[in-house]
């Protein structure tokens, strides 16, 4: 039964007809829309941002001459007396008041539920979600202890953007492939791109290689302490590192990658062949590649997670050598998802944005407080820049092996250049990151299988450390060679 605008009292009969589907009315029909729809502004989309209607619910609402939009957007209070118990999902519940007994606690813990439910999980500046409350009366809660906010009234809501794609800016859009591994044809040959290729280092600040010890010793309240008497020992690698050689090393690595070579199904070269190869090319590696920092030696290659380390590298940098006839590495796509697209992009955020002018999105969502916010502005203005995109609820990754896992770097910004055919910059603005080496290396992989693939236009990658610089860089892109 309506009351007034925004106010409802719902029978638990009704609403018991309503979920077994035993209402032919078509007033409880157009009551269980709105119970479903409280606190919702709007019905989701699908990719060209049409809007998803429950069946039935356009032509009940044709039908009663009512806009569609959710029915229940602009409910403010529901009266209930079976509804709050469970399997209501509604995440605006701010008031609960208890208008009749309560015969367990379980019920009692039920009906409160209902009203800890977030109703916006976006975190702030500091990494945290805002306090949210809601007020309880006349349920006799008293399992879980809380403490009032001494502040009084709760803060003002914060303000959150839609971030989406504009249909009217649909000349605008990028599309890109969902890369999720390789395939490599080997039959004899292999190489390393070795300008590209990310060093090792064996750093002895992060993984000491010498240890002091030393027993512990009792205080007068029975405490133990590394004060007092006793004899403090040194332990290291030294003795270890003796019987260790680095040709040893190099023969142990280069089985390991004939080995996981020998295993991809599309790999024809045979083990005599390609082992010779690999143990050039680790000897190399450990040779010119790797950084070792006093006093941590060489030969703690041979040790976790050095080892581990050393053969991920090797492995993610070893390409078919098409110099010599072998055919390019190329990209294995997600079966079960199509390419992706800007057109994607439907998301809300409480972040800083600004609005841009040559993106399908509307705006450019800043995860820095002045560098993302420099660099769109270059890329926007830049004469060379047909369209771009932030990565931000894109999905948008390349994947890499990092310490035994997979991992999905999300470059900045995807750039299509203003040329005659078809070319991408997946731009990059970093700081300080330690595996900086290791994305970097992972994107210039997935550019040369996605252009050696064909489908998807040329690419190329970027990383500026400074965002002034992007302008420069953006007009040498227009004559560099794009693989």
């Amino acid at each position: 039964m309506r009351l007034n605008p925004g106010w409802f009292i719902v029978h638990s009969k009704v609403v018991h007809e309503t979920d077994s589907d035993s209402s032919k009315s078509e007033d409880a029909r157009w009551m269980r829309f709105t119970l479903d729809t409280v606190g919702k502004a709007h019905w989701p989309k699908d990719t060209q941002d049409r809007p998803l209607y429950p069946d039935g619910f356009a032509e009940l609402a044709t039908k009663r001459k009512s806009p569609l939009h959710p029915p229940g957007r602009d409910v403010r209070c529901i009266v209930s007396v079976g509804m709050l118990t469970e399997g209501w999902d509604c995440s605006t519940v701010t008031h609960i008041v208890g208008l009749r007994p309560f015969m367990s606690q379980l019920l009692c813990e039920q009906v409160v539920g209902r009203g800890l439910r977030r109703a916006n999980y976006e975190p702030g500046e500091d990494g945290l979600m805002r306090e949210e409350v809601a007020k309880v009366f006349g349920v006799p809660f008293e399992v879980v202890p809380f403490k009032a906010n001494p502040g009084g009234t709760p803060p003002p809501p914060v303000k959150r953007h839609h971030i989406r794609a504009l249909p009217e800016k649909v000349r605008f859009q990028i599309r890109f492939p969902r890369v999720e591994g390789y395939t490599q044809a080997v039959r004899n040959r292999v190489t390393v791109d070795w300008k590209n290729v990310p060093p090792l280092f064996i750093k002895p600040d992060q993984i000491p290689p010498e240890v002091e010890v030393k027993g512990l010793n009792l205080t007068n309240r029975g405490r133990p302490s590394l004060l007092g008497p006793g004899r403090l020992d040194q332990i290291s690698l030294t003795q270890r590192r003796s019987h260790l050689r680095i040709q040893e090393l190099v023969f142990d690595v280069a089985r390991t990658l004939t080995s996981d070579f020998i295993k991809q199904r599309d790999s024809e070269v045979p083990a005599q062949v390609l082992f010779p190869q690999l143990a050039v090319i680790v000897d190399r590696y450990i040779r010119e590649e790797v950084v070792v920092t006093a006093p941590a030696d060489l030969r703690d290659l041979h040790f976790a997670p050095y080892y581990g380390w050393l053969v991920e590298v090797l492995n993610e940098s070893i390409r078919p050598d098409e110099a010599n006839g072998e055919s390019p590495e190329i990209p294995r796509l997600e079966a079960s998802r199509g390419p992706g697209s800007t057109s994607d992009v439907d998301f809300w955020t409480t972040r800083d944005v600004r609005p841009v002018t040559k993106s399908h999105v509307n705006y450019v969502v800043a995860d820095t407080r002045k560098w993302e916010q420099t660099a769109a502005y270059y890329i926007d203005t830049h004469q060379a820049v047909r369209a771009f995109v932030k990565n931000a609820g894109l999905g948008f990754a390349v994947p890499y092996l990092h310490n035994g896992q997979m991992h999905d770097y999300q470059p900045d910004f995807l750039i299509r250049m203003e040329m005659k055919d078809e070319r991408y910059v997946l731009l990059e603005t970093k700081g300080y990151d330690p595996l900086a080496d290791v994305k970097q290396a992972a994107a210039e992989r997935w550019c040369a299988a996605v252009n050696a693939h064909g489908g998807y236009g040329r690419w190329l990658y970027k990383m500026v450390r400074r965002p002034e610089d992007i302008r420069s860089l953006l007009d040498r892109c227009l004559t560099e060679a794009w693989g």
